[in-house]
C-alpha cells in the first residue's frame, strides 16, 4: 500500500535505508541531502519503506506544487527491488490531488506510460571507471587527447582540498552573468558542499597554472558506487589550458578499475555533451514528467514561465 506521509512524520532512517539499499539509489535522495536543496518534502512510501518517492513542496498563490529542486538532476521512485513501468505509474496516480501542478525528473530506471502527464527526456551521461586507466584513455575522442596534452605542457598542478566556495565565486566570476541562477541557489549550493563534505561524500578539486592561480575546479559526491560531477568553474586562464580537460582526466586517472560509474550529470547544451562524450562517457536518458491543474490564468502563467525555462548550468 502506498500511502503520502508529510514530511514530519518521514522515518529518515528508514528512508536513507531505502535509498542506501535501493537498485537505483543515488545521492540526491537521501533525507539530508533533501532537506538542504529542498527544505520542505514530502513522500509517497510503500510498505515499510520498500519503494519510495520524495515530493519536493512549494507553495504559490495558495497552490501546492511540486518541482526538480536544485542539484538534484534525478529523483523520482526508489526501490530495493526491480522497478517496473506498471509501479511507477501507480506511485505517479498517489500523488495527492492537492498538488495542482505536478514537474519532476525521474530516473533513469523509470518509465511510465501514463497518458495523463505530459513527458519529455533528460539527459546525462556515464562512464564506467571498472577498466584500467590505459583502456578508459584509449577510448578518449581524439580532440580529448589533444587538449590533454596541452594542457600537462602547461605545468598544471591538481589540489584535493580547494573551498567550495572558491569553487562558486569562480564560476560567479567567469559566468554567473550567462545564467540566471538566484542568490538562495548558491547559498543552497554552498550548504549542500559543506553538507556532502562533512558526511563524506564531497570531493573539492582546483587546478592551478603554473603561477599558483586557481583557474578551474570541481565539485563531486560520491554515494551508491557513482561519483557525480555536481558543479564546476573556469576561468579564461583554465579555458586557454584546458584545466577541466586536465581535472577530469586525474580523477578518472586515480579511481580507474573500480566499481564506480562517473556521472557527468547532463547535457542537453550541445557543446557540454560533446566535452563529456570526449572522455568515452555514454549518453542515458531518464523522463521527466509534467501535469497543470491549475486554474485558468494561473495555468496560463505557469506555461508561459515553462516554456521559458533557462536550461541548468554546470
Amino acid at each position: 500500500m502506498i500511502k503520502h506521509i508529510l514530511h514530519k512524520d518521514i522515518d529518515k532512517v528508514k528512508w536513507d535505508s531505502c535509498i542506501r539499499n535501493s537498485v537505483n539509489g543515488l545521492i540526491y535522495a537521501y533525507a539530508w541531502y533533501l532537506d538542504i536543496v529542498c527544505g520542505k518534502w514530502d513522500a509517497l512510501v510503500e510498505d515499510d519503506y520498500v519503494n519510495v518517492m520524495p515530493l519536493s513542496r512549494g507553495e504559490k498563490y495558495g497552490f501546492l506544487y511540486t518541482y526538480p529542486p536544485p542539484y538534484a538532476q534525478q529523483l523520482g521512485v526508489f526501490s530495493t527491488k526491480q522497478i517496473t513501468k506498471e509501479k511507477v505509474t501507480e506511485f505517479l496516480s498517489c500523488i495527492p490531488a492537492k498538488y495542482r501542478y505536478i514537474e519532476m525528473n525521474l530516473n533513469t530506471l523509470n518509465r511510465t506510460n501514463d497518458k495523463s502527464f505530459e513527458t519529455g527526456e533528460g539527459v546525462t551521461h556515464l562512464l564506467d571507471l571498472i577498466s584500467p586507466y590505459a583502456t578508459l584513455h584509449t577510448n578518449y575522442s581524439t580532440q580529448t587527447k589533444r587538449n590533454l596534452k596541452k594542457a600537462f605542457a602547461s605545468s598544471l598542478t591538481v589540489s584535493k582540498n580547494v573551498q567550495p566556495k572558491k569553487v562558486i565565486d569562480i564560476f560567479k566570476a567567469n559566468r554567473g552573468k550567462e545564467h540566471t541562477i538566484k542568490a538562495v541557489h548558491f547559498t543552497i549550493l554552498n550548504n549542500l558542499m559543506q553538507a556532502c563534505i562533512k558526511n563524506g561524500h564531497g570531493h573539492s578539486w582546483g587546478v592551478y597554472t603554473k603561477e599558483k592561480e586557481l583557474c578551474a575546479g570541481a565539485f563531486f559526491v560520491e554515494s551508491n558506487r557513482r561519483t557525480i560531477f555536481l558543479f564546476s568553474g573556469t576561468n579564461k586562464k583554465a579555458f586557454e589550458t584546458h584545466a577541466m580537460t586536465f581535472l577530469i582526466n586525474r580523477y578518472i586517472e586515480e579511481n580507474a578499475q573500480k566499481n564506480l560509474v562517473f556521472d557527468f550529470e547532463g547535457s542537453t547544451d550541445s557543446d557540454l555533451a560533446r566535452f563529456y562524450k570526449g572522455f568515452g562517457s555514454k549518453e542515458v536518458h531518464f523522463m521527466q514528467v509534467r501535469k497543470n491543474n491549475l486554474p485558468g490564468p494561473v495555468k496560463w502563467l505557469k506555461e508561459m514561465q515553462f516554456r521559458k525555462k533557462a536550461p541548468a548550468a554546470k
